[in-house]
């Protein structure tokens, strides 16, 4: 049965007042960031209150699911990092609490604000998402004189093409100015260019007024379903300065919503099942249909009988038929128009592929859009409980409250997450990346960090040790650690001379017979190495009874024997023989090629290095000898 205790209860109360402050200041942070975006579309557009008030709720209630992971992190860095500060943790530990009991509590509130983050992503997040998108659409739509693009034709207005080759911000002046204005009646059917312009929108928003300068008007008379094209009559008009009046509702009105229908962020997870299902058949109906079409066009495979076939064999045998012979014996006029015909065939049946192309790669696109959000929504809830688990054994370990290192701690690990999650993203959904792997990315980085975070926690091991990192990444890469001996102020025991001088002789003899057996110059046995493993035990005695010697000797008073004892290398007494302590890895190393020649070459490595390290050796035991045999 599980019991609520009261130090369940005292973590729990610190951890949510501080997860409701941080939850709000990190939904402020994300709307502050989105709002940065559609902050030009927004300006000058003239939007009454309770349509900002609209905008600003559900662009808070699209957010909620990607701020409850960020505030998880930073409530747990800050309560355990102020539980570390005020000793409160080790007296915790002091009474037999483990870790994870502490965290038992707070395991249960990340459990739940998991399922609270899915449920929000998948009932109201996708009708916010919705609604924004919807909102945005709109606002672009009211004010068309701030949304005019350089370079491309606008449609935005009703029975215009509005084509402008430059637009000056700060007026709102534009120019190069061209103009289909195109309706039913033949008024209204004409081709206006102007140098320069001005658009703007009338004090009842219900009419745009366009000021043109210096341009020209052409003007058809009657419409283009009557007569010959060629004989329509035509007005031209040149002018300094016109204004033409056009029909806008600068009012704010809602698109419909059925033009978002693709719009998968939109849609809830049986929607978004609903969607692939539907996308999936018609554009695989689509693509057969293009196949089809195909084989029968470009690979087409006339049905003929064995027999026929037989025969066909039979003739291209007795009789050759050679393209070129054939190419060339035709007219000049006949091989141009053979080629034109090829040519304008090939071209053809290009486009016609192009075409088809991009309508099938824009359903793919749909189908991957959608499978990734349904993926998104299982990802980001999971998010929560691996966030918690990294934040917490953080907070214990770096053993700071407040507001200063939490935040820094917290920022640099969602940046870590923000970047694999949006890079996975849009990899997979430009169909770069699998949908599995792109989505897979942040999960497969998060999670092992917060499995090491979580056991150097509860083990009270030194993380952030940087002596022992380096010590690591020495050991690593075989690089050497450097002996040192300092002399003693107080000596207690004078060192044995005599019987150091006696084992330092003994030691190089040692030496010289292991050098001469064991052949460290040449390559390691590859099957001994990795599969048939054997310690050498020699170079272990040789190395214990030279540390003895130098242990006794470090209590001289002499400082030239201090400096000949800093001259002796620490031994590798295993490297040269194996990668690694157990016999399982070995085998695992020597079986993967590119990882056991690496391990290999290494050893190789090691066995050189042992074989100086022992010529070293002997030659610093001969200096000790000659100083020891000076001092008598």
């Amino acid at each position: 049965m599980l019991r609520i205790k009261k130090l369940d209860i005292f973590i729990l109360r610190q951890f949510s007042l501080l997860f409701a402050g941080t939850f709000f200041i990190s939904l402020f942070v994300l709307m502050m960031q989105f709002l940065w975006r559609f902050v030009d579309e927004l300006i000058g557009k003239g939007l009454t209150l309770d349509v900002m008030g609209e905008f600003f709720w559900y662009m808070a209630l699209m957010f909620v699911p990607q701020a409850l992971p960020l505030a998880l992190l930073l409530s747990a860095l800050i309560t355990f990092g102020n539980l570390g500060e005020s000793s409160e943790l080790t007296a915790i530990k002091a009474a037999g609490i483990s870790l994870m009991q502490t965290f038992r509590s707070l395991i249960a509130f990340s459990v739940v604000t998991t399922i609270v983050s899915f449920v929000f992503q998948n009932n109201i997040a996708p009708m916010a998402n919705q609604k924004i998108a919807q909102l945005l659409i709109s606002v672009k739509q009211k004010s068309p004189e701030l949304e005019i693009p350089e370079g491309i034709f606008y449609n935005g207005i009703p029975n215009c093409n509005l084509y402008v080759q430059k637009k000056d911000m700060k007026t709102g002046r534009l120019y190069g100015i061209m103009i289909y204005r195109m309706t039913g009646s033949y008024e209204d059917q004409a081709i206006i260019l102007a140098d320069s312009g001005m658009l703007q929108s009338t004090a009842e928003k219900k009419h745009l007024l366009l000021t043109l300068w210096s341009g020209e008007w052409f003007e058809n008379m009657q419409t283009q379903s009557f007569g010959d094209a060629a004989s329509i009559p035509y007005r031209r008009e040149t002018f300094t300065a016109k204004r033409i009046v056009l029909d806008f509702d600068g009012d704010f009105n809602l698109t419909d919503a059925a033009n978002l229908s693709n719009n998968a962020k939109g849609k809830s997870l049986a929607d978004l099942r609903r969607g692939i299902d539907s996308l999936s058949l018609h554009y695989d109906s689509v693509g057969a249909d293009y196949m089809d079409y195909a084989r029968m066009a470009y690979y087409r495979q006339d049905s003929i009988t064995p027999a026929l076939r037989r025969r066909v064999a039979a003739e291209e045998r007795r009789q050759v038929m050679n393209i070129d012979t054939l190419y060339s014996r035709l007219p000049e006029e006949a091989r141009r128009s053979v080629v034109n015909v090829a040519l304008a065939t090939v071209q053809s049946a290009r486009r016609d592929l192009e075409f088809k192309q991009m309508i099938t790669s824009d359903g793919d696109w749909l189908i991957r859009v959608h499978k990734l959000e349904s993926i998104k929504k299982f990802s980001l809830a999971l998010s929560c409980l691996i966030f918690f688990f990294i934040g917490a054994p953080l907070g214990t370990i770096i053993r700071k409250g407040g507001l200063g290192i939490p935040i820094i701690v917290s920022v640099l690990v969602y940046i870590v997450f923000y970047i694999l999650d949006n890079t996975g993203y849009k990899m997979a959904r430009g169909g770069m990346w699998t949908i599995r792997f792109g989505m897979g990315l942040a999960p497969a980085v998060l999670i092992p960090t917060a499995i090491f975070f979580t056991y150097k926690a509860s083990n009270d091991s030194m993380v952030f040790n940087m002596d022992l990192w380096r010590e690591l990444a020495m050991r690593a890469f075989g690089l050497r650690i450097k002996r040192h001996v300092y002399p003693k102020e107080v000596i207690i025991d004078e060192p044995r001379y005599r019987e150091d001088t006696a084992e330092l002789a003994r030691i190089s003899k040692d030496i010289l017979n292991y050098s001469r057996q064991h052949r460290l110059r040449t390559a390691p046995n590859v099957i001994n190495v990795f599969f048939r493993y054997a310690p050498d035990h020699d170079i272990e005695r040789i190395s214990e009874r030279l540390e003895a010697v130098i242990d006794d000797l470090s209590n001289t008073r002499d400082r030239q024997i201090i400096v000949e004892l800093n001259n002796y290398p620490y031994l590798a007494v295993k490297a040269h023989t194996r990668p690694f302590e157990r016999k399982w890895l070995n085998i695992a190393a020597g079986v993967f090629l590119p990882t056991g020649v690496f391990f290999y070459i290494r050893m190789w490595r090691f066995r050189l290095r042992l074989l100086k390290d022992l010529r070293d050796i002997r030659q610093t035991n001969a200096n000790l000898m000659s100083r020891i045999d000076k001092m008598k």
